[in-house]
């Protein structure tokens, strides 16, 4: 059976790992090394596939963003250049 192809444009719900790190525009390589360090989601496996909701890894990065400028304003307030 041939797949389903669709003119919209919108990110599919489920992603494979090359897929999920395009997404977060970054190497498969670094996304698989921030899910194994937990900055990232874990995968869900549905009949032997691998794939990452495309939901939990926007809020996976929202709290990345959350993370960095929280460390941010910590740094302004102390007075910390980097």
């Amino acid at each position: 059976m041939p797949r389903l192809q669709d003119n919209l444009s919108y990110p599919p719900r489920g992603m494979r790992a090359y897929r999920a790190a395009a997404y977060l525009d970054m190497s498969e390589r670094s996304f698989l090394t921030l899910v194994s360090e937990g900055k990232m989601p874990k995968p869900k496996k549905l009949k032997g596939m691998v794939v990452w909701d495309r939901f939990e890894l926007d809020a996976a990065f929202e709290a990345l963003q959350s993370d960095v400028q929280k460390r941010n304003t910590m740094h302004a307030i102390l007075g910390i250049e980097e």
